[in-house]
């Protein structure tokens, strides 16, 4: 693979035929690789090889084998996991830990989906005497897979690898900022001489016209897109004529619901890791603080005084204790939330500040805490995508809960307390796919995450996360057969 991340199509890298982007490191704002920009033309070639691959060749009939591909592929990444992180945090920003941490989920998941593709059982029923109806569980087609930039490795396999292990073929629409990242990941397939060309594919773009293409195709089965709510919303919208199925993992604005009876040194330093995981930059991410009355000034400070240590740093230096933001556009839109706090119904207070010094050239900034009262409130109610923590105040479980579940997002939550009981009921009253108790963003291949409301439908990860990739097919054999 070269420095230049270029679409591969029908089994062959494609030498660049339009424009060649560039993609900047955001420690340093230096040139970290390029990419080749889409076109509606190989969005196309894409699916039209993806769709020969499903009807042409056995990969859908094969489970054996897409489990061997799946096991092999883990492997392979195994062996580079240094390499992709450190390619990971060149182009990325994240810190070296957490890329090294992302790479291990993804070879997990890898290998969980390896074992769940030799296990599509279906069932049969003699639904009248001598009569008999199978239900079989199928590939559903093409999937297209539109993978972010903040997590490219975890994000892209969590839903590459239920889609090929129920016998799909795949359309990746990777990230720019990271497409480098994403092909590494993809070789691990797709040096593998018993995948049939076609089977996987990828085109990148910075722009929108390959994912148009992508959405109004008529021979796209599936699409698992994981982003923002508005462009969730914008896909719905573009799919809508074909009625393709959706897999939709979008914005979150995770609460974090305090009680007076929790370890309350433990749980800033979990809260404090749960919101400024990526820096923030996590659709999982703790945004919300809910603290009972009873301990919200002790807890504010204590949370105040540890936020105010954290140094952002490259992600090489094992001394940073977080990353920048992914441009220094995002870093400019986060200083101009926190400077606009007031007039926002918010008090800061923790100031993150734009470091000096060979800091400024990167997307560096410090992480802010903004307490706010007024639940309608920007503050509250948007989803900042950054490091940017509110905190506020509740009287009572009621009140805690009316308050977690007052905005539209709907992704995760948790609930840190030293009583069983109560963590349980609050859990069971929040509407959040996920809810963590005394814990925050524990992720799983085994384990389903999803969302409600604004933050999408359809599970990824565990048993379920194959569900979108499959199809129920019932055949019904009479006795005269």
């Amino acid at each position: 693979m070269t420095k230049v991340a270029q679409h591969y199509i029908d089994g062959a890298w494609v030498p660049a035929r339009g424009a060649i982007g560039t993609t900047l490191n955001p420690a340093t704002g230096e040139p970290a690789g390029e990419f080749v920009e889409g076109t509606a033309a190989d969005a196309q070639a894409a699916i039209a090889a993806a769709d020969r691959a499903f009807h042409a060749t056995s990969w859908k009939h094969d489970a054996r084998l897409r489990s061997e591909v799946l096991l092999a592929a883990a492997t392979r990444l195994e062996e580079r996991r240094e390499q992709v992180a450190h390619l990971l945090v060149a182009q990325n920003g994240k810190l070296l830990r957490e890329a090294l941490g992302e790479v291990g989920a993804a070879i997990s998941e890898l290998r969980y989906y390896a074992g769940l593709a030799r296990n599509l059982f279906g069932r049969v029923v003699e639904i009248e005497p001598g009569c008999f109806s199978t239900l079989h569980r199928e590939a559903a087609g093409v999937a297209v897979i539109i993978v972010p930039w903040n997590a490219p490795v975890t994000l892209l396999v969590r839903s590459l690898g239920p889609a090929l292990a129920a016998g799909c073929t795949v359309v990746v629409k990777p990230a720019h900022q990271t497409a480098l990242v994403s092909n590494l990941v993809l070789e691990t397939v797709l040096c593998d001489p018993r995948v049939p060309a076609g089977v996987v594919n990828t085109v990148t773009e910075s722009g929108a016209e390959v994912a148009r293409a992508l959405c109004e195709s008529p021979d796209v089965g599936v699409i698992s897109f994981t982003g923002s709510t508005a462009v969730g919303k914008a896909i719905a919208r573009a799919t809508a004529g074909n009625l393709t199925r959706l897999s939709l993992e979008l914005g979150g604005k995770a609460a974090g619901l305090v009680f007076g009876d929790c370890d309350i040194a433990a749980t800033v330093r979990g809260m404090l890791a749960g919101g400024l995981i990526l820096s923030g930059q996590q659709c999982t991410a703790l945004a919300r603080v809910l603290v009972h009355e009873s301990v919200y000034d002790r807890f504010a400070a204590e949370l105040s005084e540890a936020m105010s240590r954290v140094q952002p740093g490259p992600g090489m230096d094992p001394a940073s204790g977080m990353g920048p933001l992914i441009d220094v556009a995002n870093r400019e839109r986060i200083r101009a939330l926190v400077e606009g706090a007031p007039g926002a119904s918010g008090k800061v207070l923790v100031h993150g500040e734009v470091p000096g010094g060979a800091l400024a050239r990167g997307a560096f900034i410090a992480p802010s805490l903004i307490a706010v009262d007024d639940l309608a409130s920007p503050l509250v109610q948007n989803e900042l995508f950054g490091p940017v923590m509110v905190i506020e105040r509740f009287k009572d479980e009621d009140d805690a809960v009316m308050r977690a579940n007052a905005t539209r997002y709907g992704l995760a939550a948790s609930v840190w307390t030293g009583d069983a009981g109560k963590a349980r009921r609050v859990a069971s009253r929040l509407r959040s796919g996920s809810v963590w108790i005394n814990a925050h963003n524990k992720l799983f291949a085994e384990i389903e995450t999803g969302g409600e409301r604004d933050s999408g439908y359809g599970r990824l990860h565990g048993v379920e996360g194959m569900n979108d990739f499959l199809v129920t097919k019932h055949v019904y054999q009479s006795h005269i057969a």
